[in-house]
């Protein structure tokens, strides 16, 4: 009989070996997801400590309650809600603001065009003035729009996470963008 390691199965695969309590399987689904979830964490808690234990619990939750996920096949969806509730839910709980360095943050931005060094420097350099300015927004700006366009959320999600009305999640968005436009143009002025 012919067995597959884990790192050679897709993700449905490893979720059902999960659910069957294989450790290997669990250990690849880890190392599959482990940057994205910090990252997501950090992006609302603000502190690299806190969003480290926020994404062990969170995978924690996910392998101990993997028999109720109706449809293996959007597990990193399924995870990655189960962080971002878990740290929204950290971060109204926690009453200081810790500022962490905008590094931690970004992802390495590609410029598959043409890849030029200079192009490469130019967007980077933009993005972390955009992400510097956005860690300047109100708490509620800042997180609506971490939720919205770094994690792709759309509005209904976002009001559900964050326990508000639809109507109010659009004009907190919209608030939001406009204030991190306004800040940008003074910094680019």
């Amino acid at each position: 009989m012919f067995f597959l390691k884990p790192t050679q199965l897709n993700n449905d695969q490893l979720v059902q070996l999960c659910i069957s309590g294989n450790q290997s399987a669990q250990l690849e689904i880890y190392n599959r997801y482990y940057k994205a979830m910090y990252n997501a964490s950090l992006r609302i808690v603000k502190n690299s400590f806190d969003a480290e234990d926020i994404m062990q619990d969170s995978f924690l939750i996910a392998f101990t309650k993997l028999e109720s996920l109706k449809y293996t096949k959007g597990f990193g969806s399924w995870l990655k809600k189960i962080v971002i509730n878990n740290s929204i839910h950290h971060y109204n709980n926690k009453s200081k603001n810790i500022e962490i360095p905008i590094d931690n943050m970004l992802y390495k931005i590609e410029d598959e065009s043409n890849g030029v060094e200079s192009d490469f420097e130019f967007t980077n350099i933009k993005a972390k003035q955009i992400l510097n300015t956005l860690k300047t927004l109100k708490d509620n700006y800042r997180i609506a729009l971490t939720l919205n366009l770094i994690e792709g959320y759309d509005y209904e999600e976002i009001s559900e996470i964050m326990k508000i009305t639809n109507a109010n999640c659009r004009t907190t968005i919209s608030r939001a963008k406009d204030s991190l436009r306004q800040k940008l143009q003074t910094v680019t002025a």
